[in-house]
């Protein structure tokens, strides 16, 4: 059949394209999001487009209105890579009157152009999650399931830690392009402890390569408790992630350095992983951690014995310099920023500065994939499948890579010393998310959501999947994708349907399927045709029988 297009049938059957409406996400083609600017490259279209798409066609805008695109976007107002145009608007507002803080295009220009390439990438939802506001939705409704955990007891070995109070719990995440998410407690600094860890072991690395560093300390799980008193077969620490390996870790950072020296050091660089956020000392857990240290002393008199330190390794000084990387405190949500720093390559998201090379940032995450949640470390690289390591103050450190880094914190623990609020948190958000390490092979794993996508890409992705599944008779396939939600009826750019596809190629089953959930059998792509006409095209008698007697013969 063919001739003019028909309009589609009685239901207005919706197109997949791309791009979305309203204020924010601005369409990438500024021809398209103004329909008065044409399409270029420039910066004073770029910054009509911006202006025009906040003024929601007025000739001023309210400063509010960015500020409020900045923030669904994930942005904070004080991040570095958007302060100057958040200072000038500031400026405005506390300049004027009420009344007079709306602002012209010229003012406009002045205000945003220092940071008009970050502004521009967040308002068309260019960065690592485009629909933030509906993924910090989902996050907090994670964050309030987690909440009702009531199990676990803080860790009272450490008498600093026993008096924590077990009902505080924060979650923070940062992305690889800095948006920024905090719930909870999440501003309340608390003791790193074993979370410091990987950082321990990467500053190593930096210092000596992974040749060096691993003569003396083991890259397998030990299977034993974080602070078991046991050596692999070579006398060495089993990893770098249980208290043995970080004491190692401790001992090949700056050994030439004065104590004072190489504890500035570490702070330095802790401050350079936040994007800026210095760590604070907690000296009353440091203390505490002194006195309570006999398993730790003990671990480093046998690591010495075997001859595992380096040589001219002074033990107490090395274990002094471990008691007080753990004691260094900092917030949920300026961890997040580090956990970002890991899960971007080595490179501080809000900053833009290396850090870390991005070989030891890969040698990290291994080894917290499969080391960091202590004798737990197992199940959980089978459970979450992500890099994560735990401290007993009731952090969980995670990165997903190349998209974000998470912290949660809550005191309260389980039998293995892990967070029983975090790892709820965490069996929640690989549930919900398809962030498993293993989520993203061939065919995926149906039912999560991929925050990555825009939500018009998540929908054409699921539209091309069914059509696939349609045409190639993949009934199961099908119904895996009305599960993530797809519309049996939605079209392609074409007009075309999941339907068309299945007839077209004979496959009867499927179309009984669809006629048995009653969908509307007799669509117009945009050439005019029908199911019934594909069918007939191909000469596929079962079909063309089932769309033209669809009760009779789908029953």
């Amino acid at each position: 059949m063919t001739g003019q297009p028909k309009h589609n049938g009685p239901k207005g059957r919706r197109r997949i394209r791309s791009g979305g409406g309203g204020t924010a996400p601005l369409a990438a083609n500024p021809a398209a999001s103004t329909g008065s600017v044409e399409a270029s490259d420039s910066v004073d279209a770029r910054e009509r487009r911006l202006f025009e798409a906040l003024a929601h066609g007025q000739e001023t805008l309210d400063p509010a209105n960015l500020r409020a695109a900045l923030e669904r976007a994930g942005i904070q107002l004080d991040d570095p890579r958007v302060g100057q145009a958040v200072g000038a608007l500031r400026e405005i507002e506390r300049a004027g009157q009420p009344a007079d803080r709306q602002i012209d295009f010229a003012t406009f220009v002045r205000v945003v152009r220092p940071n008009v390439l970050m502004i521009d990438k967040a308002l068309k939802r260019e960065l690592a999650i485009p629909d933030f506001e509906a993924f910090g939705a989902q996050i907090g409704r994670i964050f309030e399931s987690a909440r009702k955990e009531r199990g676990g007891k803080v860790a009272d070995y450490i008498p600093q830690l026993a008096r924590v109070d077990g009902e505080q719990f924060g979650v923070a995440l940062t992305t690889i392009d800095g948006q920024r998410l905090a719930l909870g407690e999440a501003t309340r600094p608390f003791s790193l402890q074993s979370s410091c860890k990987p950082i321990a072991y990467a500053l190593a690395l930096e210092a000596w390569g992974e040749e060096v560093v691993h003569r003396h300390v083991g890259t397998e799980p030990s299977g034993q408790s974080f602070n078991e008193l046991t050596l692999n077969q070579e006398g060495r620490p089993h990893n770098p992630m249980i208290n043995a390996g970080a004491i190692m870790s401790a001992a090949l950072i700056r050994p030439q350095d004065e104590m004072a020296d190489r504890f500035d050091y570490v702070l330095q660089m802790w401050e350079r992983l936040a994007g800026g956020a210095r760590p604070t000392f907690s000296n009353s857990t440091y203390l505490s951690e002194r006195r309570t240290a006999d398993r730790n002393f003990a671990l480093g008199y046998f690591m010495r014995e075997h001859g595992a330190f380096p040589e001219g390794t002074d033990l107490l000084e090395t274990l002094e310099f471990y008691f007080q990387m753990c004691s260094l405190e900092l917030t949920a949500e300026s961890f997040s920023v580090v956990a970002a720093t890991l899960a971007n390559g080595g490179v501080c998201p809000i900053t833009g500065q290396r850090v870390l090379a991005p070989a030891t940032v890969q040698k990290v995450l291994s080894l917290m994939y499969s080391s960091g949640m202590y004798d737990f470390s197992g199940e959980w690289a089978f459970r979450i499948g992500l890099p994560g390591k735990s401290g007993v103050s009731g952090v969980i450190l995670i990165v997903v890579p190349n998209v974000l880094g998470l912290v949660v914190w809550s005191p309260r623990l389980d039998a293995h010393g892990n967070s029983v609020r975090g790892i709820s948190f965490a069996r929640e958000l690989v549930s919900t998310f398809n962030f498993h390490n293993y989520d993203n092979l061939v065919g995926g794993v149906h039912g999560k959501v991929d925050p990555r996508l825009a939500p018009h890409q998540q929908t054409r992705n699921l539209l091309v999947d069914l059509c696939w599944a349609a045409s190639e008779g993949d009934l199961d396939g099908i119904r895996r994708l009305m599960v993530q939600g797809v519309d049996l009826e939605e079209a392609d750019y074409d007009g075309r349907t999941a339907l068309h596809l299945a007839a077209s190629e004979g496959r009867a089953e499927v179309v009984a399927f669809f006629v048995r959930r009653g969908i509307e059998l007799a669509p117009f792509d945009r050439w005019g045709n029908t199911p019934l006409d594909d069918a007939r095209r191909g000469g596929h008698e079962k079909v063309i029988a089932l769309l033209t007697e669809p009760t009779a013969r789908a029953a």
